[in-house]
């Protein structure tokens, strides 16, 4: 569709198609919305790199991840709607490789899996090899976790929206809004509600600056490897390296909270190398080396909710590393809080900020 028809009035612009603006935009228009989409791809994305993995458990207490038990269904069925919808595949179910280096973390898996923990698997495996001349190690898996082909996703979403919907691709100019009670204005579009998905930019925002972001910026390598023995799973032992198929791997990923920029640093490529040569002793080259920053927030929890004076201005972000696992149960909250003025969870809503 382009550009919207003169005088016609859009329900909901949307400003950013990261993994959040995306995932919202579907969401909307699988209720029937029309959405236009504002975004310019030259823009920082950490979306664009991402592996797109999912983990319901955090490693260090062997814990369900917050939400898990909600989260992951809705993930699965989002994603699986979509990609039928869109006649393609970009998600992946794997189980994430855990290997263990001393006897208590053995037992404390065990412990945890006893509990009640359904992502940990309860069995203890023996000979992990992850190439051919590895030392062998014992290990468990995580399960009902794997990942999203994010640049597949969003580049599906985007023809889509195309297609189907309005998408503009340029910055947006925050200058050139018109605000009302009964309807928002950007240059030629009308609009009754408008939703910031801009990532870490939020922060130039100058209706949502005072939200107390502090974004990572995260580094990641592609490899080419023959000798790896990853066909399928996540290896995992406090950074990860993802079979992508065609002995093809993406190895990652470092934090920064300085320099929070999209170049790639030759101090975190030796990071990353020094954590695989750990690991694999088999011959590789770096294909790619890559680099974004993430829209994080100071309590580590995502922004989702109104605007306190304008009522149908609304932020989705602040969803860090786990966006492919959390932007879709949240953006049916949002759309719940638009269409019925139900409340969004009180640990994501923006309004916990506003002073």
């Amino acid at each position: 569709m382009g550009q919207p028809k003169k005088n016609s009035v859009i329900d909901v612009i949307i400003v950013g198609q990261g993994i959040a603006g995306s995932v919202m935009a579907l969401t909307l228009i699988k209720s029937g919305y029309t959405v236009c989409v504002i975004d310019q791809p030259d823009l920082s994305s950490s979306s664009k790199i991402a592996a797109g993995i999912w983990n319901p458990i955090v490693f260090k207490r062997l814990t369900k991840s917050w939400l898990a038990d909600e989260l992951v269904p809705e993930l699965i069925n989002f994603y699986e709607y979509w990609q039928t919808q869109l006649q393609t595949t970009f998600i992946h179910h794997r189980t994430i490789i855990k290997p263990f280096t001393e006897e208590q973390e053995k037992s404390l898996w065990l412990k945890k899996a006893a509990e009640g923990n359904v992502f940990l698997d309860n069995n203890l495996y023996e000979n992990l090899q992850i190439d051919k001349n590895n030392i062998a190690a014992s290990y468990s898996k995580v399960l009902q976790a794997g990942n999203l082909e994010v640049a597949h996703f969003l580049n599906c979403t985007k023809t889509y929206i195309k297609e189907t919907q309005t998408y503009l691709e340029e910055t947006f100019d925050h200058t050139q809004l018109k605000i009302s009670e009964e309807e928002i204005s950007y240059k030629n579009i009308t609009a009754k509600h408008l939703i910031f998905c801009e990532g870490h930019l939020i922060s130039k925002n100058p209706y949502f600056s005072w939200i107390p972001m502090k974004p990572a910026k995260g580094e990641i390598l592609t490899i080419r490897c023959e000798g790896l023995q990853l066909n399928h799973d996540i290896f995992n032992k406090g950074f990860f390296i993802l079979p992508l198929g065609d002995n093809v791997y993406k190895v990652g990923a470092t934090y920064e909270w300085e320099n929070l920029n999209d170049l790639p640093t030759e101090k975190a490529k030796q990071e990353l190398l020094q954590k695989l040569n750990a690991v694999i002793t088999v011959p590789y080259s770096v294909v790619a080396h890559q680099a974004g920053v993430r829209p994080a927030v100071i309590d580590r929890r995502p922004v989702v909710g109104s605007h306190p004076q304008h009522k149908n201005m609304f932020v989705f972000n602040g969803f860090g590393t786990k966006a492919v696992m959390l932007a879709p149960f949240f953006a049916k909250q949002l759309l719940a809080n638009i269409q019925q003025a139900l409340a969004v969870d009180s640990e994501v809503d923006s309004l916990r900020f506003f002073k």
